[in-house]
């Protein structure tokens, strides 16, 4: 049952109420988001405020996390310079902004 339609931090449109969570990251692609920075899971941890051990779990596939948790792992890559970009037919793709030249 949907009961109010927001659109979030990230720009996407989103179900208040009970419903299927929506996966704003994945644990592969928390692991490569972490390549892309040449983070560890302890630096991530300190960069997002969570347990290392949360990081290891999740992208181990040991349990899933909370949604808040989700949204600052998340946030943590955007502001280490991780751009997230939805593609058509391929879901969710990560880049790093290219240097000025």
């Amino acid at each position: 049952m949907t009961y109010m339609t927001y659109i979030n931090q990230y720009g996407w449109f989103g179900r208040m109420g009970q419903g299927a969570k929506e996966t704003i990251l994945t644990p592969a692609l928390c692991r490569a988001a972490r390549g892309l920075l040449d983070w560890t899971q302890l630096d991530l941890a300190e960069h997002a405020a969570v347990s290392r051990s949360t990081i290891r779990d999740y992208e181990g596939k040991h349990h899933e996390i909370h949604r808040a948790t989700e949204a600052q792992l998340r946030l943590a890559f955007e502001k280490g310079g991780v751009v997230f970009v939805e593609v058509e037919g391929m879901g969710t793709c990560l880049g790093l902004p290219s240097a000025p030249r």
